[in-house]
């Protein structure tokens, strides 16, 4: 399942029918796969990682339990992202921000990612936040989303959505997140779904895909 691949079935027009079969088959249990409650508030299937190419599915879902977050929303990637709604919709707001030491809203934090979880360790920047523009993408849109861009991904209507999310990593790049003033350096464990639960996830996702097919959604 590699990026380029992904990429070619995105293009091509064919991310449905891709992404019911991908589903299909990790809620059959027939992969290894096991998902990630995302701190930033969706379950995510993580289908790939190869060097500084990744690809994943991404589930927002009320039926979940949501992972806790210890900074905010609020964040920018460390790679150039590629993200495809498979169903319902999903709000991407930019970020205006003001670094300033007076009256700030939020510290920088850096956000060190290993495979037992995430180290925040704050920055000495200090910013005023507020959100900027905001784009509502459907079932079927695709958007594009450059390294270092800040920005939070919101859930509008019933909260429930997909995506299929394509990284290349940037390595002068890091991953950001703006968190409270006076919250110090902290680890944060990422919590990792079993096979039952994953596989769970995976088939409320493949019916939700489906239902929404079958209405024109």
């Amino acid at each position: 399942m590699r990026y380029r691949e992904v990429l070619g079935v995105l293009t091509g027009g064919n991310a449905r029918e891709w992404a019911l079969g991908v589903l299909s088959e990790i809620a059959a249990g027939g992969t290894p796969i096991l998902g990630v409650r995302h701190p930033l508030g969706f379950l995510c299937l993580p289908l790939e990682r190869d060097g500084g190419l990744g690809v994943c599915v991404h589930i927002w879902t009320s039926a979940a339990r949501p992972a806790r977050s210890t900074t905010s929303q609020i964040h920018c990637h460390s790679w150039d992202l590629i993200s495809h709604v498979l169903y319902g919709r999903v709000c991407n707001v930019q970020a205006a921000l003001t670094d300033t030491a007076e009256s700030p809203t939020h510290r920088v934090f850096e956000v060190v990612s290993a495979p037992d979880g995430d180290v925040l360790r704050p920055t000495g920047r200090t910013v005023r936040y507020a959100p900027g523009r905001a784009e509502v993408f459907g079932a079927g849109d695709t958007y594009t989303l450059v390294a270092g861009a800040f920005h939070s991904s919101v859930i509008p209507g019933d909260g429930e959505a997909a995506t299929v999310a394509l990284g290349r990593v940037r390595p002068e790049r890091g991953d950001l997140s703006l968190g409270p003033l006076a919250t110090p350096l902290h680890h944060v464990r990422r919590e990792r779904l079993d096979a039952a639960d994953t596989a769970r996830a995976a088939e409320l996702a493949r019916r939700s895909l489906w239902t929404s097919n079958t209405q024109g959604g």
